[in-house]
């Protein structure tokens, strides 16, 4: 996943501007206690990211991928 999508779908799921505040205050231990922010600075991969924001913030499942996409395996 490119950090580009990573973004659309952080747009797509919590709001253009709630995403961004999202990311520079929501801690992830999952991604070594940084914020997504950080994390992506740092150069985790953008997926895992995501996913350890969807986990956190209790998204389901079918929405991780984004709107009207299969779930991949």
């Amino acid at each position: 996943m490119r950090v580009s999508t990573f973004w659309e779908l952080m747009s797509h799921e919590f709001g253009a501007g709630y995403c961004r505040v999202l990311a520079d205050d929501l801690v992830l231990s999952e991604v070594g206690e940084r914020t997504a922010t950080e994390a992506l600075a740092a150069g985790v991969d953008p997926r895992s990211v995501w996913f350890a924001v969807c986990r956190a913030q209790d998204v389901p499942e079918s929405r991780w991928w984004g709107p009207d996409q299969p779930p991949r395996s």
